[in-house]
This record gives structure tokens, sequence and C-alpha cells, in this order.
């Protein structure tokens, strides 16, 4: 569904994209994670063909972005972080300039979202706030029988409540074993709910991309009494943090770590919060 290979950019600040390269097949959904600053938008920009790349190759459906970028693109619903519409429109106005665009736009499926998530296709969009943008940014991108969708950051700035309809929505979606969700976000409690696979890239080089559950059985937090911290120890954590109360850290060896301090040592699963942050300073 959509192969990342190698794919490299240099900017002339000194931010580089280095070597980013994974897979998703379809079916999944993949959660997109690193810290502001990391590449992730460009990372998406590069995909979606919207700057030139340096080096390596994006391939969707089977095909190079560039080769047949209308035909691809024809089969993406896409969720930018920020909405790029005519402000003085309305929804229905900006919605028949769009629809067009796509050959299987489904007019009934649209309204069905509309109504959905409560949006009124008279109101202009510069009166949206940014969370009903968002829902209106979706319904656009959920209704052309997309293949691939792809998301950067859809869910920040909305309220818990209608996070979780779009987990659902998206979680329905997947049903269809065709189709696949590509999912940028700093939320990444979101991602623990429905993502398949996790890409972590940070300062805009690879960290990993794994399954979700044998990366949430690879990591562990261990926390325990500083006074254990022997150099055998702490060679064993990716990260430590130390205060006046004790330590807390991230690692890959949490059973021989257990095995070597004493019975008052907790072992928890990490999250991914977790994991983005240790790794991060790690970084």
């Amino acid at each position: 569904m959509l192969e990342v290979k190698n794919l490299s950019k240099k900017f002339k600040e000194g931010f580089q994209l280095e070597d980013i390269s994974f897979k998703l097949e379809p079916g999944y959904i993949m959660g997109f994670i690193g810290p502001n600053g990391s590449g992730k938008t460009t990372t998406i920009n590069l995909i979606m063909n919207l700057m030139k790349r340096d080096s390596g190759s994006v391939k969707i459906f089977g095909e190079d972005i560039t080769a047949n970028e209308k035909e691809i693109k024809n089969r993406i619903g896409f969720v930018y972080d920020e909405a790029h519409f005519y402000d003085d429109l309305t929804l229905e106005q900006m919605k028949k300039i769009i629809a067009p665009f796509y050959k299987e736009w489904n007019e009934s499926l649209y309204r069905d979202y509309i109504d959905k998530f409560e949006l009124d296709p008279r109101m202009r969009i510069k009166k949206l706030s940014k969370g009903m943008k968002t829902k209106y940014s979706l319904a656009l991108a959920l209704s052309h029988n997309a293949d691939l969708i792809i998301m950067d950051e859809p869910t920040s700035g909305l309220d818990p409540i209608f996070r979780k309809e779009i987990l659902d929505i998206l979680y329905d979606i997947i049903q269809d074993e065709r189709k696949s969700i590509f999912f940028s976000t700093h939320i990444t409690t979101d991602l623990e709910q429905i993502a398949d696979y996790i890409t972590f890239i940070n300062k805009g080089k690879m960290v990993f991309s794994k399954p979700k559950d044998e990366i949430m059985e690879e990591f562990k937090i261990v926390k325990g009494d500083s006074r254990n911290l022997t150099p055998d120890v702490r060679e064993r954590f990716i990260k430590l943090r130390e205060t006046g109360y004790g330590f807390e850290g991230l690692t890959r060896e949490a059973t021989r770590l257990k095995a070597m301090l004493d019975d008052n040592t907790l072992v928890e699963n990490a999250s991914l919060q977790d994991i983005m942050y240790y790794m991060r300073a790690e970084g």
C-alpha cells in the first residue's frame, strides 16, 4: 500500500531527514510518531510529493508517486494538520469545488458524515473552530472511497469524545482489508487503541518501525532505589532518570534487571509516550 525507502531531504537551515524507510500493507493502521521538529510533516509532504526529495523512493499502490501522481492521489484521502480552504466560502460551496476531482465521490456518504459531525453546510469556513475544520477535512477525505488515508495530526484540538468517534470510524474503515491508514499524531494514547504498527522518527532519523504489540512487549519501565544502580545495572537501560526518591528508566532487559535488583524494584509496561520521551532524550 505504501513503501518508503531511504527517503532523505536536507534543508538550508540545517535540518536533515535521513534514510527513512517503512512499509504499510493493506488492511492495517500505522501510527507515525516523533517529537515536534522530528520530521513527521516533512515525511508526509515528501510522500504526497508536495516537496522534492533529495534521494530515496516513495511507492503508493506499487507505483512511484511521481510517475502517476494524479491517479494515485485520486485514491488517497488526505487530512492535513492545517486545513487549507477558501475562508469566505460555505462548506457546501467548498465541497462543490473539491468533489469533482475525485472519480468515486460519494455524495450520500459525504452528507452522512456532515450530519454525524454536526456540521452546517451553510456555515462559512472562517466561522469554523479548529475542531470543526478537522471534522470537515475528515468528511471530505472519507467520502471518495479512498484506499489509503493519510492524516497529519487529525485529532489535535478535538475533545476526547469526538476523538474516540474518529478512532471508531478509522477502525471501521480498515475492516475492509484493501484499505490502510497512515496516522501521524502526538496523541500516542490514540495509537495505543487502534494502531497495528508504529513508526518512530527522532531528529530526522529512524528509531524503529515495528508491530505495536511487539514494541509494547519489548520496552519496559523499571523503577527502584538509586543505591542499586551499579555500572552493570546502568548499562542495561536505554535511558535513566534519577530523583531524590530513586530512579526510573526505559529498558529492553527488564527480566534481567529484575533478577539483578532487590524485591522492591517495580517493572511496568512502557506506554508509547514513555518510549518516545526516553528515546528522544537518548537521541
